[in-house]
């Protein structure tokens, strides 16, 4: 099958974790024998002229390959551009919600009248998780009957059972346990500052903040607290071995990949209940929180520290999701699309 991939969000050599969940997907669909052309943006700069240059690219790269089907990224902007390409080439389209696009509709004027017009010529949108799913439905009732749920998955290899202690004494982190990381971006969505102040009331442990972010210097300083700014993605996974827990109590978490990823290494959790990790994490991988509630963030955290590490409950949940496995049921809508429009 000759798949057309179109996304606004792909890793290049600026931002080598920009979409790194596309990639791996579209590494998947290689293994499984598929052929791939992509139309993608691999940086985060340039405004309104940046979804320009991705729409005139699929655009183009439709007429050069003549796919089978159009796979596509984020409903809006950069499905819209792919929508356009599958009929230059005659090829239906499957959209992928992926959560800020669900969140823009009815937020910025024309977003919902033109991710509308997206998954009403879709011939599937898979949505990442069913809160996802929910939110389509609440917004865009009138086409929301043909929706798949599937996550983009977990490296199973990549994300691995290790020691915590060689990996904190690689990254020469030091004190009296339990250690704790947040790993994403540093702003108000991730609830940075509750979950630091939830940390503080515990009166014990060490705090790793592995990204950055807008509220760096409001976590910065505090004791215990160590903020290690933006890593290389492939460091990621050092941090998560280096802990025995992973938190990560967003206000609002369309999936949580990082969640799924700490719980392939083998470490508890603690996550937001509102969004996409209620539905994967169990209560033997970890504890869900409410993350406007600071003493509910604060027991959570407690009480995960208490789960032991490795934890090998946490690793066989997220075995559940692997990337390999998500990757064929992808393939298999993709594939179901290119033979209904075949027929």
């Amino acid at each position: 099958m000759r798949i057309l991939l179109v996304s606004q969000m792909y890793p290049g050599p600026d931002d080598p974790e920009l979409g790194i969940f596309v990639r791996q997907l579209e590494g998947e669909l290689l293994a499984l024998g598929h052929d791939i052309d992509r139309a993608v943006l691999e940086g985060r700069g340039g405004g309104v002229l940046r979804h320009l240059k991705l729409a005139r690219r699929a655009w183009a790269r439709a007429g050069e390959t003549e796919p089978d089907v159009v796979y596509g990224h984020f409903l809006f902007p950069a499905c819209a551009s792919a929508l356009v390409a599958a009929r230059r080439a005659g090829a239906p389209l499957v959209a992928t919600a992926h959560g800020r696009d669900v969140r823009n509709i009815g937020s910025i004027r024309g977003v919902g009248s033109a991710t509308e017009w997206v998954m009403r010529n879709a011939a599937t949108t898979i949505a990442v998780s069913e809160f996802l799913r929910r939110e389509l439905e609440a917004k865009l009732p009138d086409v929301s009957d043909n929706i798949e749920v599937i996550d983009c998955g977990v490296d199973l290899t990549r994300f691995h059972m290790r020691d915590a202690t060689v990996a904190r004494a690689q990254l020469a982190w030091e004190g009296e346990g339990p250690f704790y990381v947040h790993v994403g971006t540093l702003d108000e969505r991730k609830n940075v500052v509750r979950l630091a102040d939830a940390f503080a009331s515990l009166g014990a442990g060490q705090l790793a903040f592995v990204g950055d972010g807008p509220l760096r210097s409001q976590l910065e300083g505090r004791e215990r607290v160590r903020v290690v700014g933006r890593v290389p993605h492939e460091d990621v996974g050092e941090w998560i071995a280096a802990a025995d827990v992973v938190c990560q109590p967003s206000v609002i978490e369309p999936f949580g990949l990082a969640i799924l990823e700490a719980m392939a290494s083998g470490r508890t959790v603690v996550a937001t209940r509102i969004g996409g990790p209620a539905e994967f994490v169990s209560p033997e991988a970890g504890v869900l929180v409410d993350p406007l509630q600071v003493d509910d963030i604060a027991s959570g955290m407690r009480s995960a520290a208490t789960f032991g590490s490795p934890n090998t409950r946490a690793r066989e949940t997220a075995s559940k999701h692997a990337v390999n496995v998500q990757a064929r049921r992808i393939a298999e809508v993709l594939e179901r699309a290119a033979h209904a429009a075949s027929a």
